[in-house]
Formats: C-alpha cells, sequence, structure tokens
C-alpha cells in the first residue's frame, strides 16, 4: 500500500483522474482540493447523490464545496422520476420522466458527456465517490445483461428474500458467495437476469462487452484512499451525528412526501431507511443513530471488499492525523513532474 507521496498520476493533464474510497475515508476533500489546485471539476460517483432531496443521508457536497470547484452528477433525477434510455442531448445533466430507473448505464452516459465537455474547456475530471460498480462500468463498459420485466420484477419483489437466495445459491453459486445477501435489490437483479437468460449471472457481470466509453491510456488507473478500522469508524460515527444534528429525521419526513417509500432504489440510501422506520415506530431515535452508524461500517467493509476484488486500485493509506491539504499537493506535485 503506497503512501501519497510514492504515486503517479498519467502524464495527459487532462486526462481523468479516479478517486475512490469507503464512506467518509476523506475522499471528497482530497477531490476539491485537488479540483483547486489543477483547475479540475468533480464527476460524483455516487448511486444516491443523483436524487434531488436526499441531501443530508448522502453527505452532498454544500453550496459551499461545489462554489470551490463545479460538480457534475448530482441532483440528475427527482425521486418521482426515471431516466430516459437516449443518451442526451445538449446539457449532461437532465432528468425526465421514463420508465428505466437511473442505473450504471446511465452514469457512464452522463459521466462521458461530461467529460467531454470538462475536457472542452481545458479542465480535468475528477471521478470520485464510492459506487464500485459505476467505476467500473465507465472503465471498463456494460455487462451484456438485459433490461428489467417489470412482469417478472414485481414477482421477485414479493417472494421473501430466503427462497430467493436459495435460488440464487442453486442456479450460480458464484454470485451467491460474493453478493450482498442483505441487499434485496441487488438479489432480486441477479435472479431476475438468471431467469430471463438461463443462465448464470455472474457469468453475464464478467462478460464486459465494449459499450463503454473509448479507451482512456494511462488513465484506468484509480486511486483508492483507506484508513485504519478504528479511524474510519470513528470518522463514520462523527458524520452520521452530525447527519442527525443537521436534521436527517426532518429532511426525511420531507421526503416521504415527495415520494421517497416509493422509488425502491433511494430507500434503500444508509439512513433514510432506518430514519423511515423510526418514524414509523419501529425503533427510538437513540437506537436508530446506532443503527445507521452499525450498517454504515458494514458497508464501507462492503465497499473495501469490492474494490479489491473488482478494480485495479493503487491505494494510499491515510493516517489520523493527516493533513489532506498536504496529501492533495503531493498527488499535484507529483501530477506536475510527470507532464511539466
Amino acid at each position: 500500500m503506497a503512501n501519497a507521496s510514492d504515486f503517479r498520476l498519467p502524464s495527459s493533464a487532462l486526462l481523468p483522474l479516479f478517486l475512490a474510497g469507503p464512506t467518509a475515508v476523506g475522499k471528497s476533500e482530497i477531490a476539491l482540493l485537488l479540483a483547486e489546485k489543477i483547475g479540475g471539476e468533480i464527476i460524483s460517483v455516487d448511486s444516491m447523490q443523483v436524487y434531488r432531496g436526499l441531501d443530508i443521508g448522502t453527505a452532498k457536497p454544500s453550496a459551499g464545496d461545489r462554489a470551490r470547484a463545479p460538480h457534475h452528477l448530482i441532483d440528475v433525477v427527482e425521486l418521482t422520476e426515471a431516466w430516459d434510455h437516449r443518451p442526451p442531448t445538449g446539457a449532461s445533466e437532465r432528468g425526465i420522466h421514463s420508465a428505466t430507473p437511473f442505473d450504471a448505464a446511465q452514469f457512464v452516459r452522463l459521466a462521458t458527456a461530461a467529460v467531454t465537455d470538462i475536457q472542452s474547456r481545458g479542465r480535468t475530471p475528477i471521478f470520485c465517490g464510492g459506487t464500485g460498480l459505476y467505476f467500473k462500468a465507465f472503465l471498463e463498459g456494460l455487462g451484456d445483461t438485459p433490461p428489467s420485466d417489470e412482469k417478472l420484477r414485481a414477482e421477485l419483489e414479493a417472494t421473501p428474500l430466503p427462497e430467493l437466495l436459495r435460488e440464487l445459491s442453486e442456479r450460480d453459486p458464484v454470485t451467491f458467495a460474493k453478493i450482498d445477501q442483505k441487499n434485496p435489490r441487488r438479489v432480486i437483479r441477479a435472479v431476475e437476469v438468471i431467469r430471463l437468460t438461463n443462465r448464470p449471472f455472474s457469468a453475464q457481470r464478467s462478460n464486459w462487452t465494449a459499450q463503454g466509453p473509448p479507451a482512456l491510456p494511462g488513465a484506468s488507473r484509480i486511486i483508492g484512499f483507506s484508513r485504519e478500522n478504528g479511524d474510519l469508524h470513528n470518522r463514520i460515527n462523527s458524520r452520521v451525528d452530525l447527519m442527525f444534528a443537521r436534521g436527517l429525521v426532518d429532511e426525511t419526513r420531507h421526503l416521504l412526501d415527495r415520494g421517497l417509500a416509493q422509488n425502491k432504489t433511494a430507500l434503500q440510501a444508509l439512513g433514510y431507511r432506518q430514519v423511515v422506520e423510526h418514524l414509523h415506530g419501529e425503533r427510538g431515535l437513540p437506537e436508530t443513530i446506532e443503527l445507521v452508524k452499525i450498517k454504515t461500517r458494514q458497508f464501507a467493509k462492503r465497499q473495501m471488499t469490492w474494490f479489491k476484488r473488482q478494480l485495479n486500485v493503487e491505494w494510499i493509506k491515510l493516517e489520523p492525523a493527516e493533513d489532506l491539504t498536504m496529501t492533495a499537493n503531493k498527488i499535484s506535485l507529483n501530477r506536475k513532474e510527470m507532464h511539466p
């Protein structure tokens, strides 16, 4: 695992940079500092920050952060909207009514448009986030899996999770061993693809096609940030406390009026689901806060596991007292050495 001083970036000034890591590790602040240093703009790689209104619970960049550097793929779509199949024309961020939920394919289309837009103005795209599948889809292309079938999806959503997991274990043990078995949405999608194609989901996921953007020579290296478990857990706990102090409960209550409960993807966002359960009387507020901390720590662990297994990440370990400004400066200086 490298230190920031050991890292070297691609040689072209405008090639995209890719910054990844678990939630609360500090990658967003490093991205902001880098953007200020090198004239960059940030492309959010976060499957929940695309939704308008999911602000506090997704740690969406503040107005001050957005003033420091332009951000893309944030506030793309309403909770009650879906995304059009068609490639966007004109602006790279445009939500419209359709039957297709926002997914990795839509991310690739918008991110590709954003990269072109940013580079056309002589600036550097900086991808930053923790949604590993979006990184993989952009860098390696989209898997050749069929679109969702509305009737089958409804049937699977009505099926108890243990039954779906049993079917998945029998028909695709490879996916069963790797998938987040507590995430109904992912389990349902895997079983749906298997039933629609009569082929293992794992075989189709590994068969990435050339549907993604053109090859980016030298730019496919991903800088990943990590921390010791104790340090990361402390940061997660502090972030969750701050989210509740800033009004996560009130934000969730307001989002329920705007259709959060009907958006099954957005409802999976960490914090919101637990607060909805609290609002329905399932547990008290202190217990809810503690549960969100536990779920977030578990999520961070899954993120690290996914990145290590699925992508070629070059890791920089951040120390508890590390000055992120110095980290960003070192990466920026290393980059300048590669192309003065």
